[in-house]
């Protein structure tokens, strides 16, 4: 990926990413979808609602009764989570996007942490997460092969650029 380059755009069977873009607007951008109010619509039928950041607290927990400190010690604020209605499967979505060494490294390395404190937080609900990274090509290094490997070994999930939405249990719009 060039800095500042454009192009690339969305895909009709995923999201392409090419930043930190809000993945509501990508989603949005698809054939047949649409996001009003975090929720989104396949073909005017609601399919699934996002509560990233707080929203995950605020808008889907407290309705729900559920004091998080009584589950886990600190709030975490996912970068996009999207709860998908007909398989009740959170996807807690982490961008991360890296052009020069930094702490992104160690962060990798906290997605069985997370993933697991995520699962207590929402098992009250009989939610499952799925706790997913969205990588540049920095993480194609040879020196990031071994936690690639271990991301999936502990049961996360990650993906280059694109997120498919098969993946996320969404419907593929069909090719025109």
């Amino acid at each position: 990926m060039k800095k500042n380059r454009r192009g690339g755009g969305k895909t009709i069977t995923g999201l392409r990413f090419e930043s930190r873009v809000a993945m509501k607007r990508l989603l949005d951008g698809l054939v047949g979808y649409a996001v009003k109010n975090d929720k989104v619509y396949f073909h005017d039928q609601e399919v699934a609602e996002f509560f990233g950041k707080h929203k995950l607290y605020k808008n889907l927990l407290e309705p729900n009764n559920i004091d998080y400190l009584a589950i886990i010690s600190k709030k975490l604020l996912p970068d996009e989570a999207i709860l998908i209605f007909s398989d009740k499967i959170l996807y807690i979505i982490e961008i991360k996007f890296q052009e020069v060494n930094g702490s992104v490294d160690e962060k990798l390395q906290t997605c069985d942490f997370k993933n697991k404190e995520y699962k207590r937080l929402l098992a009250p609900l009989g939610i499952s997460v799925k706790y997913t990274y969205i990588l540049n090509d920095w993480f194609k290094k040879p020196e990031y092969k071994d936690v690639l490997k271990y991301i999936n070994s502990v049961g996360c999930y990650y993906f280059f650029y694109e997120l498919p939405l098969s993946f996320l249990g969404l419907p593929v719009p069909a090719q025109k």
